[in-house]
């Protein structure tokens, strides 16, 4: 029982990790195509919480993936990793467990 709720867990966090990688992308896109404005300190400083808490799960990535430029993919690597992690890993866990 203590397991399954775990998994659970687990599940939610992918879940909201997913969700904060794509407000990050957005928001980088809307500040890079000067949309929103950087004076404003709010979106700034949501923007900066998003990459505090995503730059020790995104560095490792970053360090591994060769360089390409402008174009940085360790949030899409990231998000097929937490899928797989979610849809793969959780669900056969869960069976060994029960």
């Amino acid at each position: 029982m203590l397991l399954y709720t775990l998994i659970q867990i687990i599940d939610l966090l992918v879940n909201v990790l997913v969700i904060l990688i794509i407000v990050q992308f957005v928001i980088s896109l809307l500040l890079a195509f000067n949309v929103i404005n950087t004076s404003n300190e709010f979106i700034v400083s949501v923007y900066r919480s998003i990459n505090a808490l995503l730059e020790p799960v995104l560095g490792p990535i970053r360090r591994i993936m060769p360089n390409t430029g402008a174009i940085d993919f360790s949030p899409m690597v990231l998000i097929i990793l937490l899928i797989m992690l979610r849809d793969i890993i959780l669900p056969n866990l869960a069976k060994v467990i029960a």
